[in-house]
């Protein structure tokens, strides 16, 4: 079974789920509509999605895949479809994996926005048969319908191999186009309560959490730590030459770096299991429980080479405004500390004693240059 991913059986059939980081990133999305004051489980609305397509439209295989909102934003950046349900043959080692938005039926499907019927995949140029001959699986025929949300598309339904049929028609393409509006309806829920119950951990600019987030998460996993004997560590990181990007295209393109960072953040830590914060203005921390210094170091520096060679705001920051395509500017100084655990001392001493060493593991970058990394304790 993929890394963290569940699985269940009812009415007879086995279904996979995403684990919570894929579906915490899955669900980092704008809506409309106003949130609503109840939880929804996806987890649970997708698996009764699965159930539903099924029964209407028996198949040997089938799956749910959702777009990567944050790699939506902006041109240059290629988007990602993950499996988030799936069930039938290789389901297990499925689940949680993703495929460019660009391949293959599913791909042609979300950038069409058009319901897909290939009634024979043998004969069909837009099939793509790398995931049948990782799960040692025969397509013959599928079946794909795009989910939106406010008129965007953001997923997939996907059906393989009709049951008791020789391949799929169009009655089944008419049933699925239902189902598809139903998960979209589901999935708007879905955000909705995500939202409702995330807006006070969130920092407004970055989607990042907030400091007030990042203090309460730095409390447990304090405690955890101690209680465990496991490490953690702390990210402290600030953007180099922010201030002459401010002062030269003004606080609405400073504005619009601080968000594109804070994708770079996302993207670079995605399976890592962090929680990543706005600190104040254009400082960010990153909380890595179970990570060694060492081990916080590796993911340190792939975010300091990806904040270096990103172009920053390729698209225009407002109507009328041009694309900026700043580049070889902004680079971030990055100090790195590990919880020191001392018999008797108190939990706040501790966590004020981390963020002090990561902070001045930081200062020490900045005055060896800038764009570099610095451990606590590292001479």
């Amino acid at each position: 079974m993929a890394k963290g991913s569940t699985k269940k059986e009812d009415k007879g059939l086995e279904t996979f789920i995403a684990d919570d980081t894929i579906i915490d990133r899955i669900l980092q999305r704008k809506s409309k509509r106003r949130p609503p004051a109840r939880k929804v489980d996806l987890r649970e609305v997708l698996r009764e999605i699965l159930l539903k397509a099924n029964e209407f439209v028996p198949s040997d295989s089938g799956s749910i895949l959702l777009d990567d909102p944050l790699l939506k934003w902006g041109k240059g950046r290629k988007g990602k479809l993950y499996f988030m349900a799936c069930f039938g043959a290789g389901s297990s080692e499925l689940v949680g994996t993703h495929l460019p938005d660009d391949v293959g039926i599913v791909g042609a499907t979300y950038r069409s926005g058009k319901p897909y019927l290939s009634k024979d995949v043998s004969k069909d140029g837009k099939f793509y048969d790398v995931i049948d001959k990782q799960t040692q699986y025969e397509s013959k025929s599928i079946l794909a319908m795009p989910i939106k949300i406010d008129d965007s598309v953001v997923g997939i339904i996907e059906l393989i191999n009709r049951k008791e049929e020789v391949n799929y028609d169009n009655k089944d393409l008419s049933i699925l186009e239902i189902f598809a509006n139903y998960t979209s309806t589901l999935i708007k829920n879905a955000l909705d309560a995500r939202i409702f119950e995330d807006l006070s951990k969130r920092d407004n600019l970055t989607g990042l959490y907030n400091d007030r987030y990042f203090y309460e998460r730095l409390e447990l996993e304090t405690q955890i730590a101690v209680d465990e004997g496991s490490d953690l560590s702390l990210i402290f990181f600030d953007l180099d030459h922010f201030k002459e990007v401010n002062d030269t295209h003004g606080h609405l393109v400073g504005s619009r770096v601080l968000k594109e960072v804070a994708l770079l953040v996302d993207e670079v830590f995605l399976e890592s299991g962090a929680a990543a914060a706005r600190y104040g203005g254009d400082e960010f921390v990153i909380l890595l429980p179970g990570y060694s210094l060492e081990r916080s170091g590796e993911y340190a520096e792939t975010l300091r080479e990806a904040i270096a060679r990103n172009i920053f705001v390729r698209e225009r920051p407002a109507p009328g405004e041009p694309a900026l395509n700043i580049e070889g500017v902004i680079t971030c100084s990055v100090g790195i500390a590990s919880l020191k655990k001392e018999e008797g001392k108190e939990l706040n001493k501790m966590q004020a004693a981390l963020i002090r060493a990561a902070d001045r593991a930081m200062y020490r970058a900045k005055d060896l240059g800038k764009n570099r990394i610095c451990l606590d304790g590292a001479g």
